[in-house]
C-alpha cells in the first residue's frame, strides 16, 4: 500500500508546477476529507494542506490557480464508456430528445444541407417512443424523410436500429430468410414477410453496419480528438472503455505516443458467443501484458449477457409485465458462460458483463460463483454492468462474491422529464428492484458509476443530478431511489478507481497520488440539489497536465 504522508509543512524544498489556493478541496479521502490548498509536481500530487503550508512550494515558474471558492476534487472516472464509438457518433445526426417524426425530419434535412455528399445517412440516440409508445417506427416512416439513399437511426441505447427501405436492400435484409440472425436478435417482419425496418440487437443489424463506409484514419483521429476534448471539458480524467481488442488499444496507444491522449483508459478484450475458448489465453492475456502504460491498461474481458428491456431482449426471471409471452433471452447459455468465466478468472483477468435483466444478473453471478469454486477465492473484482433490474434474492451475492455493481444513474427513467417505455416493460411490481442503487449499497455492494456514453450524455453532473434527484415512478415510497451527493461522488471517483484496481493511485486527492483533478466553478457540496446539473468545470488536470481550461 502506498504511504500517504500526513504533514502541514513540506519535508524537503522543491517547487511545484501547479498550486491551487482559495478552493474548497474535497479530497474524497476519509482520512482527510477537506483541505485548503493542493500542490502538483510533474504527474503527482506533492502537497495537500493549508494555504500557509503550500507557500514554500511556490517558485518563480509555479502556476498558482485561484479556485475562487469552487470545489477542487479528483477527476471524474467514468466506469462505463465507449470512447471511439461515442466520438464517431459526433459525426452523425443527433436525435437525443426528439419526440416526433417532424423533429427527425427537420434534424435530418439540416444535416444533409451541411453534408449533401453523404452516401449513408445515420442518426443516433432516438427515444423508443417515437412516433409514439403504441405506434412502432417503420421503414415507411423513414422513407418519407430520406428515400434516395440508405438511412437508418439507432435507439439511444444502441440495441435497436430502424432502417429505411434502401438501407435494408443494401444490407440484404429486406426479404425473409435473406440473412441469418444472431442470438437474442430479431428482424421484425411485416405480415408479407418483408422487414418492417426495426432490427433488434447486433445479430440482426450487424449486416447493415457492415455496409456503412468506414471513416478514414484522418476522420477517425479527428473525431477521437473531439471526443477527448469533450470529456476533458466535463472533468473526466479516466474511463473504463467497455469495448476493446488489441487493434483499438493500439489506436489509443498511438494517440498516447503523440501526447494527444488526455485521459486514462481501461481497454478490455471483447468476448462474443463465437469467440474461441483459446482466445482468452492466446489474445486477452497477451493484451494484458502488452498494454500497461500510464494512460492505457488492459487486463479485462467484456461480455454481453443480454440486451435491454426496451426491446424485450433483456433476460428476466419472470415474464415481461406488458408481454407475458416472453422473458427475453441471453447470448450465452449457462454452461458456456461458466466455462469462460472460470478460465478468465484462472488467467487473472477481470470480467465485465453487460446484464440489464434480473435473469441475466443472476446468470452472471452464477458464473462468478462457479469461478470462485473452481479457482478459489481471490481479489478478482469482477463486475456486473448496468443491473437495471435485480431479483431481491440476488442482492447479498454481490458482497458475498466481492462483485462490483457498475451502474449508470442516467439510465433510470426520470418520468417527470421524458417519456419512456422501460417502467411498463418491468411492471409496477418490479419497480422497487429497478435501478436499486440504495438497496445494493445497503446489501454491502460497492458501486461504481459511469455514463455508457454515447447511450447518454457523458456529463458527470447530469449523472449526479439524476442520482440525487430521482423520484419514485408511482405512489410506492421506497427509499431505494436516491443516493446522497457524497455517495454519488465517491462512485465517480474513489470507488471507480477501486473498480479498476487503482485505488492506491487515483480517485482521491492525497499526496503521492496521480494529479488527476477537476476544479469546479462553485462549491459542489453547498449547491442546492436542484442546481447540481448547472455546476461546470473550470479546469481539468490529468497527470499534472492541464487538458481543459474554460475561457
Amino acid at each position: 500500500m502506498m504511504a500517504r504522508a500526513s504533514r502541514e509543512q513540506p519535508r524537503r524544498i522543491m517547487t511545484a508546477d501547479l498550486v491551487f489556493i482559495n478552493a474548497r478541496v474535497a479530497t474524497i479521502d476519509p482520512a482527510r476529507p477537506t483541505a485548503g490548498a493542493v500542490a502538483v509536481r510533474r504527474e503527482r500530487i506533492l502537497f495537500v494542506g493549508s494555504e500557509e503550508g503550500v507557500r514554500d512550494l511556490i517558485g518563480p515558474r509555479t502556476r498558482v490557480v485561484d479556485g475562487r471558492g469552487g470545489t477542487l476534487m479528483p477527476g471524474f472516472i467514468d466506469s462505463h464508456f465507449h470512447l471511439l464509438w461515442g466520438s464517431l457518433s459526433l459525426g452523425d445526426i443527433e436525435l437525443r430528445g426528439v419526440r416526433t417524426l417532424d423533429e427527425i425530419r427537420a434534424r435530418t434535412l439540416a444535416f444533409l444541407r451541411r453534408a449533401p455528399e453523404k452516401a449513408w445517412v445515420v442518426g443516433r440516440n432516438l427515444p423508443y417512443a417515437v412516433p409514439s409508445a403504441v405506434e412502432p417506427l417503420t421503414r415507411f416512416h423513414l422513407d418519407e424523410i430520406v428515400r434516395d439513399r440508405p438511412f437508418f437511426v439507432s435507439s439511444y441505447d444502441y440495441h435497436t436500429i430502424w432502417a429505411n427501405t434502401a438501407a435494408l436492400q443494401a444490407a440484404g435484409l429486406l426479404h425473409a430468410g435473406s440473412k441469418p440472425v444472431g442470438p437474442n436478435s430479431e428482424i421484425v417482419r411485416l405480415p408479407d414477410g418483408s422487414a418492417s425496418g426495426e432490427l433488434r440487437e447486433p445479430g440482426a443489424y450487424r449486416p447493415l453496419l457492415d455496409q456503412v463506409p468506414p471513416p478514414t484514419d484522418v476522420e477517425k483521429i479527428g473525431l477521437l480528438k473531439k471526443g477527448l476534448a469533450l470529456a476533458a471539458s466535463l472533468g473526466i480524467t479516466s474511463a473504463h472503455n467497455m469495448d476493446g481488442n488489441p487493434r483499438l488499444a493500439s489506436l489509443f496507444a498511438a494517440l498516447e505516443d503523440r501526447d494527444e491522449l488526455t485521459m486514462r483508459l481501461v481497454v478490455p478484450y471483447d468476448v462474443r458467443p463465437d469467440t474461441p475458448f483459446e482466445a482468452l489465453a492466446d489474445e486477452a492475456l497477451p493484451m494484458k501484458r502488452r498494454f500497461k502504460s500510464p494512460l492505457i491498461r488492459a487486463g479485462a474481458v467484456k461480455f454481453f449477457m443480454d440486451g435491454v428491456l426496451e426491446s424485450y431482449t433483456a433476460f428476466l426471471v419472470d415474464p415481461y409485465a406488458d408481454d407475458p409471452a416472453t422473458r427475453g433471452s441471453t447470448l450465452f447459455e449457462p454452461d458456456h458462460f461458466r466455462r469462460l468465466a472460470v478460465e478468465a478468472d484462472r488467467l487473472g483477468l477481470q470480467i465485465f458483463v453487460h446484464a440489464c435483466g434480473d435473469g441475466a444478473v443472476r446468470r452472471v453471478l452464477d458464473g462468478y460463483e462457479a469461478a470462485r469454486q473452481a479457482n478459489g477465492p481471490r481479489d478478482s473484482r469482477h463486475r456486473v454492468e448496468h443491473i437495471e433490474l435485480i431479483h431481491p434474492e440476488d442482492l447479498p451475492r454481490f458482497a458475498e462474491l466481492g462483485v462490483i455493481a457498475s451502474m449508470q444513474p442516467l439510465h433510470a427513467p426520470m418520468l417527470d422529464r421524458e417519456a419512456d417505455v422501460w417502467p411498463a416493460r418491468a411492471g409496477e411490481a418490479r419497480w422497487p428492484w429497478s435501478f436499486a442503487w440504495r438497496r445494493l449499497r445497503e446489501a454491502g455492494a460497492r458501486l461504481a458509476f459511469g455514463s455508457d456514453w454515447p447511450v447518454v450524455t457523458l456529463d458527470p453532473m447530469a449523472g449526479l443530478d439524476d442520482g440525487l434527484n430521482r423520484r419514485p415512478w408511482g405512489d410506492e415510497g421506497s427509499d431505494h431511489y436516491r443516493l446522497t451527493l457524497a455517495e454519488l461522488v465517491a462512485g465517480y471517483t474513489r470507488d471507480a478507481a477501486y473498480a479498476e484496481f487503482q485505488e492506491e493511485q487515483k480517485g482521491i486527492v492525497a499526496e503521492n497520488y496521480l494529479a488527476d483533478l477537476v476544479l469546479l466553478d462553485r462549491d459542489l457540496f453547498a449547491t442546492p440539489a436542484a442546481e447540481i446539473a448547472e455546476v461546470r468545470p473550470v479546469l481539468t488536470v490529468c497527470g499534472g497536465r492541464v487538458v481543459y481550461e474554460r475561457n
